[in-house]
């Protein structure tokens, strides 16, 4: 069998052309990972994107060379060869349905489970552009100024998640990687840093759709302005999404991979793969959670009539999948239906920063998941000993239900922090959800004890009982 490296050698091409598709390659081992990067570098061809922790490369294959692109893909040291498939932000201009990226939304309906098919709407079209544009990226001085009073100006959707009912009690700050379009120059934003994974010097926004995010999450308060969930996080600008609000799944797992060597705590990310399947980035998400990163998703904006259900990677069950609410409490009618989803935030006409100043509406699952984000850093500051698995379980276990609605819509409710936090309310430590700890595992056989070791097993129902990181069907 010819070795690997030669095989994609064979494969691959120096520049994109009318023949070439982007490919994604995952190697079984390290060393053979390295070899063919060396390879393809010695002969001119520099990979897309070399994810080292992944040993995935991403490069143009020729279309043409099906015979060796088949052996490549069956070789025993190559775990996978998948396309490098497009993402797309979830979020829109609440005026106009201005949308961001190139998904379509839903514009009718009540949003109910019950309700009948109705035809989605064709894909909207742009009555104002939101392409505030910033020449570079910018770090605030570190002044202490990141450090707000309690702020004044709440808008009704941080008040909907009970987030003020913390901040009294939070010290310090947590960290948020917003893996977006960038980042936008914002007097209501502090940004400590960044990263631009798809080529350029920059993570500033172009389009204005993560600045939007960033400002539900962290907005600072102050003078007036408009409060985030967590004002006080520590954001970190991830620009993965184009001036379109489009990028690929490589440029995510470089900014995932990013997070994890920075050790950030929180990741958000308010976009989505449809209808396809990518192992490159199931595995980088994997890899966040396993490095102690709570990584939250946007379920998607293709309403109940998808019967692909909800997007990548909120589908993982390494994150933690959010759907969308009205201002009424109602399931919005473009939130994405489907197994997976485990808590419900506000998404409709969520008013918030956009790049330059002043504000803007949005809608869309990419509003809601940022709220969740904000709300794990905040639980992340009050308990740093937190892990993924704890916060996933305690926002599950304490979301409010709403009426109407089952879990394909809305996951285990409506999300509450406070709740969640386990403050009573004089501000003390209650009991909170309980539970934290990793399930245990348990060997088959043998005769290994565990000394000096406190176990506790405790039995749920059914619905509640489940591991909140089971495979998400």
């Amino acid at each position: 069998m010819p070795k690997v490296e030669k095989l994609l050698l064979s494969c691959s091409s120096a520049r994109p052309s009318t023949h070439t598709t982007r490919k994604l390659i995952g190697f079984k081992r390290q060393d053979h990972y390295e070899k063919c990067v060396r390879q393809l570098e010695s002969f001119g061809i520099k990979p897309l994107k070399s994810i080292h922790r992944g040993r995935v490369i991403a490069c143009h294959i020729d279309s043409r060379r099906g015979d060796k692109l088949k052996k490549l893909s069956h070789h025993p040291d190559i775990r996978y060869v998948e396309p490098d498939y497009k993402v797309h932000a979830h979020g829109f201009l609440s005026e106009g349905r201005t949308r961001i990226g190139s998904r379509p939304g839903i514009t009718s309906g009540t949003g109910s489970d019950k309700s009948k098919s109705r035809k989605s709407s064709a894909p909207y079209v742009s009555r104002k552009k939101l392409r505030l544009r910033t020449n570079k990226a910018f770090i605030h001085s570190d002044s202490g100024n990141n450090q707000p009073q309690i702020p004044s100006n709440i808008p009704w959707n941080v008040k909907h998640v009970q987030a003020p009912r913390i901040w009294p009690t939070t010290r310090g700050s947590a960290a948020i990687g917003i893996i977006d379009t960038g980042i936008g120059k914002h007097p209501n934003l502090y940004v400590t840093g960044g990263i631009n994974t798809m080529g350029g010097s920059s993570y500033a926004d172009d389009n204005g759709h993560g600045t939007h995010v960033a400002g539900i999450a962290s907005g600072l308060g102050k003078n007036g302005m408009i409060a985030g969930v967590a004002p006080r996080a520590k954001l970190y600008a991830v620009k993965a999404l184009d001036a379109n609000g489009a990028g690929y799944v490589s440029d995510l797992i470089k900014g995932i991979e990013w997070c994890i060597k920075k050790k950030i705590p929180v990741i958000n990310m308010s976009l989505g793969l449809a209808g396809e399947t990518s192992s490159a980035l199931k595995e980088a998400v994997q890899r966040a959670r396993k490095s102690g990163i709570i990584v939250v998703a946007s379920a998607g904006n293709d309403g109940p009539f998808n019967e692909q259900g909800i997007d990548q990677p909120a589908r993982y069950s390494d994150a933690i999948a959010v759907a969308a609410s009205t201002r009424g409490g109602s399931i919005a009618d473009y939130s994405s239906r489907g197994s997976g989803i485990d808590i419900t935030a506000p998404g409709s006409c969520i008013k918030s920063t956009r790049p330059g100043g002043g504000y803007t509406m949005m809608s869309g699952t990419s509003m809601s998941s940022p709220h969740v984000a904000g709300g794990a850093a905040l639980l992340k500051t009050l308990q740093p000993s937190l892990t993924p698995y704890a916060v996933k379980k305690r926002l599950r276990a304490t979301a409010k239900k709403l009426s109407s609605y089952g879990t394909r819509s809305q996951g285990y409710g409506m999300v509450q922090f406070h709740t969640a936090s386990g403050l009573t309310s004089n501000g003390s430590r209650g009991s909170g959800a309980g539970g934290d700890n990793e399930p245990v595992q348990v060997a088959r056989a043998g005769r290994k004890t565990i000394k000096k070791q406190k176990v506790s097993l405790s039995a749920h129902s059914k619905r509640r009982g489940k591991s909140p990181f089971a495979s998400k069907k």
